[in-house]
């Protein structure tokens, strides 16, 4: 059976926009990009690898697969998400991209339900809006919310208006030597799991 889980980076007041860097999403004059700086540690890189080492695809929304693509598709560091990102198949849902060409086993997808018909494990990474309408659908199995120790007070959260009832149960979590709360959630279906 199909599975997508979601990772999502956010603050405490629930901000997912423009972790990264400074311009990686000014929109609606968002002024805090780069918020999530100085909060690695192996610890958490650990985490993360763990997801990376899962079998599956990976699936994004137009703006983080563009953003990926301009960071990651020609990288060659040695870095070990490098080589997973660059070999893994890449779902694009967008209605407005003419074509997912330019970073290679890229595959474009136009709505959630095409997302709904595919038959493998499919992991997301930030696109806040795509996991919004994945949620809503009933379709996210599994949240990793890595929650850092900040506040911004403005900026794109991950439930900007209401969310369907859905329950989650915590199967997992790690605090990192920063303060970064790593919880592992999986959705509770109507018979148990």
């Amino acid at each position: 059976m199909r599975s997508i889980s979601a990772t999502m980076f956010t603050t405490l007041d629930g901000v997912v926009q423009g972790l990264g860097r400074p311009d990686e999403d000014t929109r609606g004059g968002f002024a805090h990009g780069g918020w999530g700086a100085g909060y690695d540690d192996e610890v958490l890189a650990a985490e993360m690898g763990k997801g990376m080492a899962g079998t599956g695809a990976v699936l994004f929304g137009r703006r983080t697969w563009q953003d990926f693509h301009g960071a990651w598709a020609s990288a060659t560091d040695g870095n070990p998400f490098t080589a997973h990102l660059n070999a893994a198949r890449k779902y694009v849902v967008s209605r407005t991209l003419a074509d997912a060409q330019g970073w290679a086993n890229s595959v474009l997808l136009r709505t959630v339900d095409e997302v709904a018909a595919l038959d493998e494990d499919l992991a997301v990474i930030g696109s806040a809006a795509l996991v919004r309408a994945l949620h809503t659908a009933g379709l996210v199995d599994h949240y990793s919310l890595v929650v850092h120790p900040v506040t911004l007070g403005s900026g794109t959260r991950l439930f900007e208006g209401p969310a369907p009832l859905t329950r989650f149960e915590l199967t997992g979590s790690v605090t990192t030597s920063k303060g970064v709360i790593v919880a592992h959630c999986s959705r509770i279906t109507a018979g148990g799991r």
